[in-house]
């Protein structure tokens, strides 16, 4: 089997293929430090798709020839976690000296552009340069959507495969399909919540603080709501922190000028104190979303992470990469920005999710293709459309 080196892992791996963040039984090592468990989402479900019998990291912030040397001897290929990378601040460090000296193989798994409000997309020379070394090191480079494989095509990239995420894959299941249920039936919803925003990537900040509000405020009035955070400091500290940190947390949220204005009220902050999930491990937003009937909210990976779960999803889009997500898997999706009202009854329709369940079995037989492809050992399953459709007439 493989071995393979993990360029920008999000935690520490255990069990061979979970994920869940750094020292994370010690919680107050990190109860001040904002990361992005969906990012951990990616990680562990990229572990879950590949045959590999050796796991290793590979360090961009330091040039040491000799130690990348010995990695080149010692392993077969890099991945690269599917992210956000493509966008202009992006900081490689010294990604392009290392990954030029070391020559193996760069699996890009199903990295996304970010297109900023207003303006065209900049990229650094250095963004620009590591793309192309990861492009010419295998046969094609896994995008997310069809945005990003434009974005590098205008590079001169033209070997981009359209793959989506690894975390709608993270089950292995290429029949998975998703099925509503009556829509009286649905008790338990589960919000995944995104309150920091940036207004580079979000048009307007009051309409997406208010409408996130409104959501929550109406949906806790006639289900029973988890909410479910994925990093946001205060958040984690009203989950995980002490009785003191708690009620640091809610100082500072309403000491926070957008969130005093547009998000926090008396009934937002009883939510918050009661309903708020959060946890530094991935296995346990598995165990979350197979509770609910139904999730719903901002979360590119938590929404997902229902989905590969067999669990109804939609997704409140704002910005670029989640109308890309939403586009590559035709996930059903609501613009906070449009002006339409929002009713959850006009989604429970079952055709819009059987949009999803037929493009995601094109999308899990284009993922499996892409590792083939590049020759990466996997334990995805092989498939023919023709099974997955139930049509002869499908190539």
């Amino acid at each position: 089997m493989s071995r393979i080196l993990v360029m920008i892992p999000s935690g520490e791996v255990y069990g061979h293929d979970n994920v869940r963040w750094y020292n994370c039984s010690d919680v107050q090592r990190s109860i001040n430090h904002y990361h992005n468990i969906g990012d951990a989402f990616v990680f562990d479900s990229s572990l879950k798709l590949l045959e590999f019998s050796k796991l290793g990291f590979l360090n961009i912030r330091e040039f040491d020839p000799v130690e990348i040397d010995r990695l080149k001897n010692e392993y077969d290929y890099v991945v690269l976690r599917g992210s956000n990378y493509i966008h202009r601040d992006m900081d490689w460090e010294l990604a392009e000296q290392v990954l030029r000296r070391l020559g193996l193989p760069v699996l890009a798994f199903g990295i996304g552009a970010q297109a900023p409000v207003n303006g065209k997309l900049q990229l650094s020379e250095a963004t620009k340069n590591v793309l192309r070394i990861i492009a010419e090191s295998t046969a094609s480079i896994g995008v997310r959507g069809a945005f990003t494989a434009q974005v590098l095509w205008d590079m001169g990239i033209g070997n981009a495969r359209i793959i989506g995420c690894p975390t709608a894959f993270r089950k292995n299941d290429p029949s998975l399909q998703i099925t509503l249920p009556r829509f009286g039936d649905v008790e338990k919803i589960g919000l995944t919540i995104r309150r920091e925003v940036s207004p580079a990537y979000a048009s307007d900040i009051r309409q997406y603080l208010t409408f996130h509000r409104n959501l929550i405020k109406s949906s806790a009035a006639k289900f029973d709501v988890t909410l479910m955070a994925q990093g946001e400091i205060e958040e984690k500290k009203l989950v995980l922190g002490t009785d003191v940190q708690k009620e640091e947390a809610m100082f500072s949220l309403r000491n926070n000028a957008w969130v005093r204005e547009w998000y926090l009220d008396d009934e937002m902050e009883r939510l918050y104190r009661t309903n708020l999930f959060y946890s530094d491990v991935v296995a346990d937003y598995d165990e979350v979303v197979k509770r609910c009937d139904f999730v719903l909210g901002y979360r590119l990976h938590g929404n997902l992470m229902a989905l590969a779960n067999g669990v109804p999803a939609l997704y409140f889009t704002y910005d670029s990469r989640t109308r890309e997500f939403a586009e590559t898997f035709k996930i059903p999706s609501f613009d906070v920005f449009s002006d339409e009202v929002f009713r959850l009854s006009d989604f429970w329709d079952q055709s819009r999710f059987d949009a999803f369940n037929l493009n995601y079995q094109k999308t899990y037989r284009a993922m499996h293709q892409f590792l083939n492809e590049n020759g990466i050992a996997n334990k995805m399953i092989a498939t023919r459309a023709s099974e997955l459709t139930g049509r002869r007439d499908v190539a």
